[in-house]
């Protein structure tokens, strides 16, 4: 697999996950000063600097076109399927076609 693209699914693995986390502890704790001064808070800040860090080596490597393209569709990918496991949202079939339309779209961004 070619280093980018590895890179692509790894940074957007590490931005879904401390989107999970945000979200779970958001909704317990909610939008207070002691709520930022947490240790989840901390990993999740942690989390997104290196995920950046390899978007940032993306930017590098690939054109910013193509780029956005694997980041939107992988981002689409890890996104619903993390809700789907992790969270339990089902969607309907009619959104899941749309959503496959989109990472085809993306796709053929980023390959064209």
């Amino acid at each position: 697999m070619n280093l980018p693209i590895l890179v692509v699914i790894i940074t957007q693995l590490l931005f879904t996950t401390s989107d999970l986390l945000a979200r779970g502890n958001m909704t317990k704790h909610g939008f207070a000063l002691s709520t930022f001064l947490s240790g989840w808070f901390l990993a999740y800040f942690l989390i997104r600097i290196i995920a950046m860090f390899g978007q940032l080596y993306v930017f590098t490597a690939i054109n910013l076109g193509r780029t956005m393209g694997l980041f939107g569709a992988a981002s689409l990918i890890l996104s619903n399927l993390l809700g789907l496991l992790v969270l339990k949202e089902i969607l309907t079939p009619g959104q899941y076609v749309g959503i496959v339309l989109a990472i085809t779209s993306f796709l053929i961004l980023s390959f064209t």
